[in-house]
């Protein structure tokens, strides 16, 4: 198994967390019941932005007193991992890296602190909101699918992929802290330390001293986007799965997200030999 090399930082893995736990300490806190009730929001609009750990401190120093932070038990800070599924030729990654309309992605999401795991499709709506449909699966089952998931992908996603042959290619692993803010109905995801792992066996990470934030709102900006921007921050074209994708496998085709892997992940294409 090869490790391929990622961006040079000061930070370790423990570091980032403790310094991400520290910012988000004197914000209120949120069950996850009142997330669900306020801002599940599985019908959206999503921004997403990298940006290093300590401009996301003047973010929270901006908006401190609008957010919340989802704390379940004692944490705040939770182990997420996700694994895709794609056909052999990769067609849910080249109707991504291709810009078409009706593309999907297919996938299981593990919430390792507890336990919990489901087996979700992600498509994109005419408006091109996001819509995630979401389905309990087995956590011991979640890098394969079984053949109910294959049943239920073929009924939800079967006229835009051939889901027969969906097989396990990238794994993704994280930790999220996720923030929201209640009168706006918006909410933030925040992540770091985030690892890419193939069916190669390629792996990449973990992304130090950088946070991945998606905003999610039901279509106009969320407060914490007109921060961003204020900050110089811009939306970007950026999904987990085709960036990891395109970091482990640099032959794929990937000008859609050319700058961000270039300036984020020390990316340089190859041509297949």
């Amino acid at each position: 198994m090869s490790t391929l090399p990622c961006r040079p930082t000061p930070d370790d893995e423990a570091s980032v967390t403790r310094r991400l736990t520290d910012l988000t300490s004197r914000l209120r806190t949120v069950t996850l019941e009142d997330v669900l009730a306020t801002a599940e929001l599985q019908t959206r609009v999503d921004r997403k932005y990298v940006v290093p750990l300590e401009l996301f401190a003047t973010v929270l120093d901006q908006l401190g007193d609008q957010l919340s932070v989802l704390q379940i038990g004692a944490l705040r800070l939770f182990r997420y991992e996700s694994v895709y599924f794609d056909t052999p030729t990769l067609t849910a990654y080249h109707q991504h890296a291709h810009g078409r309309r009706r593309r999907v992605k297919i996938r299981t999401r593990a919430y390792l602190d507890s336990g919990e795991c489901l087996l979700e499709f992600k498509s994109v709506g005419a408006r091109g909101e996001t819509i995630k449909e979401r389905y309990p699966y087995r956590l011991a089952s979640r890098h394969e699918l079984d053949a109910a998931a294959h049943a239920l992908a073929l009924d939800r996603v079967g006229h835009r992929i051939s889901t027969p042959t969906l097989e396990k290619v990238l794994t993704t692993a994280y930790h999220r802290t996720t923030l929201v803010d209640s009168t706006q109905s918006t909410r933030v995801t925040c992540d770091v330390n985030l690892r890419f792992d193939d069916r190669a066996g390629q792996q990449y990470g973990a992304l130090a001293g950088l946070v991945v934030l998606e905003s999610k709102s039901r279509g106009s900006d969320s407060p914490i986007d007109g921060v961003l921007r204020r900050l110089g921050s811009r939306p970007l074209s950026l999904s987990k799965y085709c960036v990891g994708m395109a970091v482990v496998d640099p032959r794929l085709p990937a000008n859609r997200w050319n700058r961000e892997l270039r300036t984020h992940f020390d990316w340089v294409p190859r041509r297949w030999t």
